[in-house]
């Protein structure tokens, strides 16, 4: 492979796996995510409280298909459970709404959705300087 073709790989394929990653992150968080309207921060969505694998697939825009991540809910708050430099902020509510903020770098994303005792699902948008993708997410709860 030309040394001008393997730089053109290596730098789509870093710019995708940085879309994915933020754009995952951010459906990942969403996918056990911050709450709407709740009293009590440090018990609210307690009942939702574990590890969640969350899917985040894209439907609109240049990102990668699919993505999952492993995301903690703890005290109603969610957190990313993997590796990476991920800013997530959400809550889950009592009744298991949930709301998402994600950054990862220039990278934003935002989700909102349903937790249940097991699963949950919702919708997802993010944006770069380089492109907007969206699509819906699905989580479920492994411990």
């Amino acid at each position: 492979m030309a040394r001008s073709a393997k730089v053109q790989a290596v730098a789509v394929s870093a710019r995708s796996v940085g879309i994915a990653l933020s754009f995952a992150g951010s459906l990942l968080a969403a996918s056990a995510l911050l709450a709407t309207g709740f009293d009590d921060g440090a018990k609210a969505g307690a009942a939702f409280d574990g590890t969640w694998k969350v899917v985040i697939i894209t439907q609109s825009g240049a990102c990668d298909p699919a993505y999952t991540y492993p995301v903690r809910v703890s005290g109603g708050r969610v957190s990313y459970a993997g590796e990476g430099g991920f800013e997530i902020s959400g809550h889950v509510a009592d009744g298991g709404g949930v709301n998402v903020a994600i950054a990862h770098g220039e990278q934003r994303a935002s989700a909102s959705g349903r937790l249940t005792a097991s699963s949950g699902s919702g919708q997802w948008n993010g944006k770069s300087s380089a492109t907007a993708c969206s699509g819906r997410w699905e989580a479920s709860r492994t411990s």
